[in-house]
């Protein structure tokens, strides 16, 4: 399984840009990927976006950052070296719509299918098979990244938001939700939650 985490200029892969993509194989987590680039000729840029991310606007089109094609040509290569293409992920479907569209904007003939993993669902059936209580706001479940990391015992994900650290959060959350065991040693500090 691929855990994969990008940060863009905003949130619509149609006008905006991948800047990054963390990456963890589930299945052999010391194989990571990072990448950044510069964003394609004529994205958009939300201000809220880069003040999650921290990128600055200079950096989003620094020329010496790859192009959108190379940082695509350097993940697919690494994706292909995963045994398990499966693409999870917190949010998934935002970084899978932005992940194919770059590959489509990038003319390389591969993309993720549409079925994907995603950390809201498992932490939501994993507490209600603990009956425990799910956080709701505004009619919604509330489970943020945040709020899932929290309940497996693991401290927050560190601002601004990177995506190798989205992707090694993340890969935590679903090993400990998964095998109820800790995947990563930056991670082994934290024991492990199992509410009642």
């Amino acid at each position: 399984m691929i855990v994969a985490d990008i940060e863009a200029t905003g949130l619509d892969p149609k006008k905006h840009s991948i800047l990054s993509i963390g990456a963890v194989e589930l299945e052999h987590p010391e194989r990571q990927f990072y990448g950044e680039c510069r964003m394609w000729e004529g994205a958009s840029i939300m201000s809220d976006a880069l003040e999650v991310n921290g990128f600055t606007r200079q950096e989003c089109t620094d020329p010496k950052k790859h192009s959108l094609e190379e940082l695509m040509q350097l993940f697919l290569h690494w994706i292909n070296q995963c045994e398990e293409k499966t693409l999870a992920g917190h949010n998934v479907s935002f970084d899978r719509d932005f992940m194919n569209d770059s590959f489509a904007r990038a003319h390389i003939g591969w993309h993720f299918p549409y079925r994907t993993l995603d950390l809201h669902t498992m932490a939501y059936m994993d507490a209600t098979k603990r009956s425990i209580a799910i956080p709701h706001k505004n009619e919604r479940t509330d489970l943020s990244l945040d709020a899932i990391l929290s309940y497996l015992g693991l401290p927050e994900e560190p601002k601004p938001h990177i995506g190798i650290n989205g992707a090694k959060y993340e890969a935590e959350a679903f090993s400990r939700l998964l095998y109820g065991k800790n995947l990563l040693p930056e991670f082994e500090k934290y024991p492990i939650n199992h509410p009642e």
